[in-house]
């Protein structure tokens, strides 16, 4: 079995970076996941003990004080680190510019959804999941278009 410092590539994309014991995630290691973020953890047999998450975009998990996104302060991460840009110029993601969006498809936040075949894909367009009923009505529902056109702020003449 596995025992040392290594390296273990799942058949998701993600990969394990770390001391291993018996063929299990044992000591300081890391997960990184295909979308760019990471857990990393103290792991004992395979199971983690204590650890952080952090998203791609550099912004850590904190259960106790966790304030992003919490209805009172609707900021992205980027805004809160940069600022807010100026009137008139919409932020409309976290990822600045945004993604743009196959024709006839839905940014859900991981990546582009087709209604038509239900199926979910990564930015780069690979295969991540289908989409149940739920998540099928929660895109439709609240997530941006291809055929969404933003509004400009137009001053006064």
């Amino acid at each position: 079995r596995m025992e040392g410092f290594g390296c273990y590539a799942l058949p998701t994309g993600t990969e394990y970076r770390g001391s291993l014991w018996d063929g299990m995630f044992h000591g300081q290691g890391e997960l990184l996941l295909p979308s760019g973020g990471g857990y990393r953890a103290l792991w004992v047999r395979g199971v983690p003990t204590q650890g952080k998450f952090t998203f791609a975009d550099g912004l850590e998990y904190d259960e106790e004080k966790w304030h992003y996104c919490d209805g009172y302060d609707r900021r992205f991460y980027t805004e809160i680190c940069s600022g807010f840009k100026p009137p008139g110029i919409p932020q409309l993601k976290n990822l600045d510019p945004p993604k743009i969006i196959p024709e006839g498809c839905y940014d859900c936040g991981d990546g582009f959804y087709n209604p038509k075949t239900r199926v979910v894909v990564d930015y780069k367009h690979k295969f991540l999941r289908n989409a149940d009923n739920d998540e099928h009505e929660w895109i439709l529902r609240t997530c941006r278009k291809a055929w969404d056109i933003t509004t400009q702020h137009k001053p006064k003449p």
